[in-house]
């Protein structure tokens, strides 16, 4: 079982594979030389030629034969280290290189949720597949030939009976092969089915619970977490009855060699060192061969990830934009359509203008397609119909690093990393200097919170877990400022977060908008009052468009939606200024 392609893929692993079998080699001629002297003070025994030479002989030889083969093990093992360390960082290197040339569309192609488990947990097989199961495939094939020519100088009979009963363990390994390719492919198939339908239904829980649907997810999941328990069970009876069969054959073979050699012996066609050099060294026929099988089972499972590696690594990438000249900032979506599938259409002949140096907001309930518009802005999702310019550049002819450098977007779920403060704001802007990170942070009213703590290098832990839901979101916003482009979009960016900290975010939205083109997607219609102009989608399409006031005056979707909100505000004792 032997992948060229994954060679062609990782060839400075090849010089590791190579050392490793070297060295496994080098092991054994010692340990046949030990095993001959064994033989050799044995025989010296029977015959009673020992005397104190004879053992001082052996004593430093068998002093010297165990720590060097100790050594040489060491090295091989260290040989393995670094070609399954090679893998992993080239493996994963070329994974983070495809998907840096996909963009984020990528999850049109493939779930997040599989991508991870394959460049985590598949790329993690495949570090056995190169640091065990290659070299012992090439030194199960050279050690049997090693040993045979050895025995030969003793006796013929034994030593072609070793030699043909080796290949028996491969082709059970062969037998069992396409069966188990079969059950493996499945396995790993199931196994990111499951990884992508958890992810699924933890992320919309909240969905999930409004509508109902919750437990009839559970009962699916509980389908789908037993069907995968019953192929591991298939996966593992099949590891068990092949290795129980490589044993009986390993142990039979090394038993038959033995007892043709104890009757050479009493045949007088071998001497009693050959004889004893046939029991000692017909176990170790097998033990390559042996290890090769229990290698056997992992390699497979890395050839199954090794089809999912490659099958992302062989998806189509889209024609990149190149121009790097759009003139200014206006953004224009123009009879703009989306859909996560042909039958499932979210965004409807969307037409929008947002003027440079604006705040403009886009709001509607919850669906209506808002958020979908963002991510079209920022290329993470390719719309079906239509067009989008930014500065009269359609987006698809724009270059990714113009776009991450015009355009800033800040959500709801802004990823803050484990580190520290500083770490987190120098991603944005990885030349700033503290009075700058100090700034930024003073303008979204953290500064004090830092300054109660060790500064900068305040610890964040993983998900930052030790700041609030406002304190993560305005530390989105410092690092947002720092990285300082003509454009920001804020998408949900206040939602679920304290009123001071609402407050505080939109009170530096309407500071940007004197320099910044600002563009808010949310559902809170108090933020947007005083946006220059308001977009109202209901169901995928634009339905109303205007100011505050204006939208106020038609008494249509957008004034009933700010009346219900401001209702259900005063009805919860809070306050509502327009």
């Amino acid at each position: 079982m032997f992948d060229k392609r994954l060679m062609n893929e990782i060839r400075e692993s090849r010089k590791y594979i190579i050392a490793n079998v070297a060295l496994q080699w080098l092991a054994l001629c010692v340990n046949i030389l030990l095993m001959y002297t064994i033989a050799f003070l044995l025989t010296a025994v029977w015959n009673g030629f020992t005397n104190a030479y004879v053992l001082l002989f052996t004593g430093l030889i068998a002093l010297g034969a165990v720590p060097l083969r100790y050594v040489l093990t060491r090295m091989a093992a260290h040989m393995s280290f670094c070609s399954a360390r090679t893998v992993k960082k080239t493996l994963r290197q070329k994974i983070w290189d495809k998907l840096l040339r996909i963009g984020g569309t990528y999850a049109e192609q493939t779930p997040t949720a599989e991508l991870v488990q394959t460049s985590v947990e598949g790329v993690d097989q495949l570090e056995s597949y190169f640091g065990a199961y290659l070299p012992q495939l090439f030194y199960a094939v050279l050690a049997p030939v090693t040993l045979f020519i050895v025995l030969l100088f003793f006796d013929w009979r034994p030593a072609v009976v070793l030699l043909v009963c080796v290949p028996l363990i491969p082709v059970s390994i062969v037998l069992v092969r396409r069966w188990a390719k079969k059950l493996l492919s499945k396995y790993w198939g199931q196994y990111t089915e499951l990884g992508d339908s958890f992810l699924e239904n933890l992320q919309g829980m909240t969905t999930l619970k409004i509508y109902q649907a919750d437990e009839a997810r559970t009962e699916r999941m509980n389908e789908e977490a037993e069907s995968f328990r019953k192929v591991t069970m298939r996966v593992l009876i099949m590891q068990l009855n092949s290795i129980s069969v490589m044993d009986l054959v390993s142990w039979s073979g090394a038993a038959l060699g033995m007892l043709v050699g104890v009757l050479s012996f009493r045949a007088g066609h071998i001497s009693l060192t050959g004889c004893l050099m046939v029991i000692l060294l017909s176990a170790d026929f097998f033990l390559p061969m042996r290890a090769l099988g229990s290698c056997f089972h992992v390699a497979m499972n890395g050839m199954a990830a090794a089809d999912r590696i490659f099958a992302f690594l062989d998806l189509e990438e889209k024609e990149k934009g190149t121009r790097t000249d759009p003139d200014g900032c206006a953004i224009v979506y123009h009879d703009v359509s989306f859909g996560y599938s042909e039958e499932r259409e979210v965004v409807h002949h969307v037409s929008m203008e947002i003027p440079e140096h604006s705040f403009t907001a886009i709001v509607g309930e919850s669906g209506s397609g808002k958020s979908t518009l963002a991510h079209l802005l920022m290329k993470h999702r390719t719309f079906s119909e239509g067009e989008i310019t930014l500065g009269g550049v359609p987006l698809n002819e724009l270059d990714e690093h113009t776009l991450v450098n015009t355009v800033t977007c800040i959500s709801d779920r802004a990823c803050i990393f484990r580190g520290t403060i500083r770490d987190n704001l120098l991603m944005a802007a990885p030349d700033a200097d503290d009075e700058q990170l100090w700034n930024a942070l003073e303008r979204v009213c953290l500064k004090e919170f830092a300054e109660e703590r060790e500064g900068l290098d305040t610890q964040i832990l993983e998900e930052a877990k030790n700041l609030s839901g406002g304190q993560r979101q305005r530390l989105a916003l410092a690092r947002g400022l720092l990285h300082d482009t003509p454009v920001y979009l804020f998408d949900e960016a206040s939602s679920n977060i304290d009123a001071e900290s609402e407050a505080l975010i939109l009170q530096e939205i309407l500071r940007m908008k004197e320099t910044k083109t600002i563009l808010m997607i949310t559902h809170r219609l108090r933020n947007v009052v005083s946006a220059d102009q308001i977009w109202v989608m209901k169901d995928g399409a634009v339905i109303e468009h205007g100011t505050h006031e204006e939208l106020m005056g038609t008494a249509g979707v957008y004034a009933e939606l700010y009346d219900r909100q401001c209702a259900l505000e005063q009805y919860a004792g809070g306050s509502y200024e327009a």
